[in-house]
């Protein structure tokens, strides 16, 4: 059974909305009457994904590592209402090498894409949720962020950042009305899968109990829990969805 909320008269914005965890949080949330603006940077798959998605979702296409590009973004969908969900989900994997083998162009665009970029989002938006007395702002980390993915230093540091990043937000916010948390998938079935070798995709299946990788609307389900106000008493705290990887 799908449990439904009603998001009636909320606007979200969802990074990475035109793929993969983005687009299944997306769907859950437009399906539940939010409002919806997604954020990517393809700008060609923003435009289609909404047009599928139907009336009351909309599309921006930003860069998330330029300040002022999110500033525009910011203003542009905040110009008829205020945005009471964030769903941090931009991000890119990648790697596949020993640290001592990384490019260091590569790694530093990891963490650009998947730690900077979340920052400049979550500072955009969450300062007008606090004017507002209202707001959930979900970031999409990874195990990897907790273990540490062997060939995956760029991408593991940068989702560890994530991880650090939430729970200090989360405590900031304390009394704002504000809520922040993250969300820490094992390999999730998405278009990001493709951006991993055969072999780190075997090898992390092989750490999941339940045998499979998960799906984005198991991820989705969670996003939409964390978005609503029966999330009430969470800040700040991380959120495994991980088939039995992660247990503590």
């Amino acid at each position: 059974m799908t449990v439904t909320y009603d998001f009636t008269g909320y606007r979200a914005v969802v990074t990475g909305g035109a793929s993969g965890i983005g687009l299944a949080a997306a769907e859950r949330l437009a399906a539940s009457s939010a409002q919806v603006v997604l954020w990517d940077s393809n700008s060609t798959l923003a435009s289609e994904q909404a047009d599928l998605l139907g009336d009351g979702v909309a599309w921006q296409q930003v860069d998330i590592t330029d300040e002022a590009s999110v500033a525009a973004a910011t203003q542009t969908s905040c110009a008829d209402g205020p945005v009471q969900i964030l769903v941090n989900s931009a991000g890119i994997g990648g790697s596949g090498q020993a640290t001592w083998e990384c490019d260091v162009a590569t790694w530093r665009r990891m963490i650009e894409v998947n730690l900077i970029g979340q920052f400049l989002v979550c500072r955009a938006l969450c300062e007008q949720m606090m004017a507002t007395g209202w707001g959930r702002i979900i970031n999409i980390a990874s195990v990897a962020g907790k273990e540490g993915n062997t060939n995956a230093s760029s991408y593991s540091a940068s989702k560890a950042g994530l991880i650090g990043l939430t729970k200090s937000l989360g405590k900031e916010l304390i009394g704002s009305g504000v809520l922040a948390n993250c969300i820490c998938p094992a390999v999730i079935e998405t278009p990001m899968i493709q951006q991993v070798t055969v072999e780190q995709l075997d090898y992390m299946t092989a750490k999941i109990p339940m045998g499979r990788i998960g799906t984005a609307e198991e991820v989705a389900a969670l996003v939409a829990w964390l978005a609503s106000p029966d999330c009430s008493f969470s800040t700040g705290a991380v959120y495994d969805i991980s088939g039995g990887r992660a247990t503590y």
